[in-house]
């Protein structure tokens, strides 16, 4: 017969589930980048610039490695090519309170000169069809607490002259990405002239577990975030409109 907690454990997924979701809707961090109307890229072409995001699991005290790749989907090499990263957001568990960063504890991003929330990379130039791998390390403390750390990225280069830059959700207060993303009539939509930047990235998150934590809901929790986290830029990123608005 099985335990009363495995019984409960389809509404401890649901609850997880529920928990994410309402931790992206309030979303209100500060923007990386003035609203400055940077010029729209085609919205197919997102999938092209960052990709193949990889973040570890940690265990409280240990560090690990988020790789990530830039790619040049254009046809004029990208020039003066930064990616930024940063820790934002938290879903804890057990109990599944939600917060933003600073939290106590909470993990650092670790480049051979800086260590804090966020860390600036300068790529330098990736020309037409090449592809540059890229890796920042994290490291947590003893005092880390369990759960799902929500990374985001952004990409600013320029191309021909033209400064562009790519975003992912996390980079947006909440009222900002209601206004971009959903019509009047409720419908959804994307436009990138509202968002002030030229594409929606993905970003990634970093799962945090003690000895006591639940694999199976660890894995589950991370999973939830990411999906709930990319679903906008994974259905938006069809099409080619340039307009700003889809």
């Amino acid at each position: 017969m099985p335990s009363a907690a495995r019984r409960l454990r389809p509404l401890h997924v649901v609850l997880v589930g529920l928990a994410v979701l309402l931790l992206l809707t309030s979303i209100a961090p500060a923007r990386a980048e003035p609203r400055a109307g940077y010029p729209p890229l085609p919205i197919a072409l997102d999938r092209g610039f960052v990709g193949n995001l990889t973040a570890p699991t940690l265990a409280p005290g240990n560090s690990g490695t988020i790789s990530f790749t830039v790619s040049d989907p254009l046809a004029a090499p990208l020039t003066s090519v930064r990616v930024d990263l940063g820790v934002y957001a938290f879903n804890g568990f057990p109990g599944n309170a939600t917060s933003f960063v600073p939290v106590a504890g909470a993990p650092v991003l670790v480049t051979p000169s800086t260590s804090g929330p966020q860390a600036n990379l300068s790529v330098g130039s990736v020309a037409p069809g090449h592809v540059y791998d890229g890796s920042v390390g994290i490291a947590s403390a003893s005092t880390t607490p369990s759960g799902t750390f929500a990374v985001r990225v952004s990409l600013a280069f320029n191309e021909s002259g033209t400064a562009y830059y790519l975003a992912s959700r996390g980079w947006f207060n909440a009222s900002v990405w209601a206004a971009a993303t959903e019509l009047p009539n409720g419908s959804a939509t994307l436009n990138l002239s509202v968002l002030g930047v030229s594409g929606v990235l993905p970003e990634t998150a970093v799962l945090v577990r003690s000895s006591e934590f639940d694999w199976v809901l660890a894995g589950l929790l991370a999973a939830t975030f990411l999906l709930v986290g990319a679903a906008a830029w994974v259905y938006f990123r069809r099409g080619g409109s340039r307009s700003g608005a889809r």
